[in-house]
């Protein structure tokens, strides 16, 4: 059962703070080529929807990585800061940037058909592949 609390996040160097009002305690991993670029191994996240407020927004860089979705950064130390939908603006934050040393649950895994074979976590997470990802949620074609 997942539960939720406030939480408050920065930047290696502090220039961008991070509140959000309600944050889950479930953790989940991206293994794409393009998580996997951005940060050197999987992107380790918290998904913190839409209700997420940013203090130093002129520290931030934002790069369209494809066309439903842009990721953030922080222009002083590079921090990663969120992935971010376009559509319905919901933030994927690196879960490393908030304080929270309890409670936290490791429960799911996407892109699991492009995780490469040198990694592997002990935990056992609800996983699906790209595929089953986009058949979930993209939004319809027109």
């Amino acid at each position: 059962m997942s539960e939720c609390f406030e939480g408050n996040g920065k930047c290696l160097c502090g220039s961008v703070t991070i509140t959000v009002k309600s944050l889950n305690n479930s953790i989940g991993a991206c293994h794409c080529n393009m998580c996997r670029r951005w940060g050197g191994g999987p992107f380790i996240e918290i998904n913190c929807g839409e209700n997420v407020s940013f203090a130093g927004k002129d520290d931030i860089s934002v790069f369209a990585s494809s066309d439903w979705a842009e990721r953030g950064f922080c222009k002083k130390c590079g921090t990663h800061l969120f992935y971010r939908l376009k559509e319905g603006n919901q933030h994927m934050v690196p879960i490393g940037l908030f304080d929270v040393k309890e409670g936290m649950i490791f429960d799911s895994q996407v892109f699991i058909d492009e995780k490469p074979s040198y990694y592997n976590f002990a935990d056992k997470t609800n996983d699906m592949t790209g595929a089953e990802l986009f058949a979930k949620f993209a939004p319809p074609s027109e």
